[in-house]
């Protein structure tokens, strides 16, 4: 039986802040109920002053993504007591613009243990619930970091790259119970995130190799995202990776001095 707008559970993590966030902020806009997930409880607790207008249709947990023992209980408890999941938004992850002879080990691990095995962990949870409730979206956020070699991106473009294609195997595995996959691509956006790594030398990079001469906001992620996620609205659409980017992976030879 099909559910109406107001009953549909949207899970997402990294909602504390920047994509996560401007995604819940929308949904509820569209009139989903949202379960935004953080590690960061002091993201969380302004998250949810900002959202007070929505009080009742937002609920709010910090746990680390990486912790499935932890996951698969705030998804059971978000499942029984707020709503039917209908879709997640894996926003959560890290990263760090670090050389390839200067990446440590330990780095490398963390970086794909919060950013591949941290998708997986709520994907996997998340699924489960939308296989028995007739279906779903699930949107995993990548990066053109992991469509092509971007440097200093040695840990973070292969987590990307691998979140990638477990979003394609996804769609292939989980289109039988009518849950969608797929993933968005951003190119440079303006974030917490973006703020810690971006230098102004490597911002005038990306301003030169964009085409669009700009970053991205959150909320023109947030946008794809909400898309892909509403089964209405993108029914026939999986596996797909979409990059918003400002036109940044179709760019080749790019002499703005001829223009």
């Amino acid at each position: 039986m099909s559910q109406t707008v107001c009953q549909r559970v949207a899970i997402i993590t990294g909602g504390g802040s920047g994509i996560g966030l401007a995604t819940g902020e929308l949904l509820l806009e569209q009139g989903w109920k949202v379960a935004l997930l953080d590690r960061d409880d002091a993201a969380l607790a302004e998250a949810r002053r900002g959202l007070e207008r929505h009080a009742a249709h937002v609920r709010t947990d910090a746990v680390d993504v990486t912790d499935a023992a932890e996951i698969e209980r705030v998804v059971a408890a978000i499942h029984d007591s707020f709503g039917i999941i209908k879709g997640v938004v894996a926003s959560a992850g890290v990263g760090a613009d670090v050389p390839f002879l200067e990446t440590s080990v330990e780095s490398f691990r963390r970086i794909n243990d919060i950013n591949v095995t941290g998708t997986f962990i709520v994907a996997k949870a998340a699924a489960a619930r939308m296989r028995a409730n007739g279906g779903g979206g699930i949107v995993t956020i990548a990066s053109v970091s992991g469509l092509t070699g971007n440097i200093g991106r040695t840990a973070y473009g292969a987590s990307k790259g691998a979140v990638i294609n477990m979003t394609r195997v996804m769609a292939v595995e989980l289109a039988r119970y009518n849950i969608r996959a797929n993933c968005v691509a951003p190119g440079p956006v303006e974030t917490p995130l973006v703020k810690t790594m971006h230098t102004q030398a490597v911002r005038k990079q990306w301003h030169e190799r964009v085409p669009m001469e700009r970053y991205g906001t959150p909320l023109e992620i947030a946008e794809a995202a909400a898309f892909l996620i509403d089964g209405d609205r993108s029914s026939y659409l999986t596996g797909q990776i979409i990059a918003v980017d400002g036109g940044f992976m179709a760019c080749g030879i790019n002499d703005r001095s001829r223009q």
